[in-house]
């Protein structure tokens, strides 16, 4: 008989640094704290510009899928980056949070997308998907965002199978596959 071991650290609760909220206290949760922690004091957003864990629904081939985006930064009045965490690698997660910043958002799609690990960063075009920094310092802050929603493009929303595409990727690279 195989019995299943959680393969997080439940260590009790901890409360939200942007919201307060009660959540579940595992080691991941502690490092999207301090992403959180690190938008607000080092990156200077102020709590009420960055939404955390925002929800994106797929269901593709049978399997349901629930994406969440850590955190999503939003400046004058516009959503302009989403910030995905996940330990390990930062190149498996980048293809995943650009399609997630290409539908997150029904009235445009979200041009730029950070991936983390909480160690490290890449700072990602959306529209291109090309890399524009490396390192947590990359990480614009408020100051470099409002410069930077002079030059970006706020491109329209994807429709139809374009959209459907983004979709089938996060819904891909977001399947939770669980270690036993």
């Amino acid at each position: 008989m195989r019995i299943e071991k959680p393969h997080h650290l439940i260590y009790g609760t901890l409360n939200d640094y942007l919201t307060g909220e009660e959540l579940t206290d595992t080691d991941d949760e502690r490092i999207r704290q301090d992403i959180f922690r690190l938008m607000v004091e080092q990156k200077d957003f102020s709590k009420d510009q960055l939404t955390p864990r925002l929800k994106i629904e797929t269901l593709f081939s049978k399997s349901f899928v629930t994406s969440t985006i850590e955190v999503t930064v939003c400046c004058n009045h516009k959503q302009v980056m989403v910030v995905r965490y996940g330990p390990g690698s930062l190149v498996s997660r980048e293809r995943a949070a650009i399609a997630a910043a290409r539908v997150l958002n029904p009235d445009h799609r979200i041009p730029l997308a950070v991936v983390t690990n909480g160690r490290d960063a890449e700072l990602l075009d959306t529209r291109t998907g090309k890399i524009l920094g490396y390192g947590l310092e990359s990480i614009p802050d408020r100051e470099t965002i409002e410069t930077l929603l002079t030059k970006v493009e706020f491109l329209p929303p994807l429709q139809g199978i374009e959209r459907e595409r983004e979709l089938r990727i996060l819904n891909a690279f977001d399947v939770e596959r669980c270690c036993y």
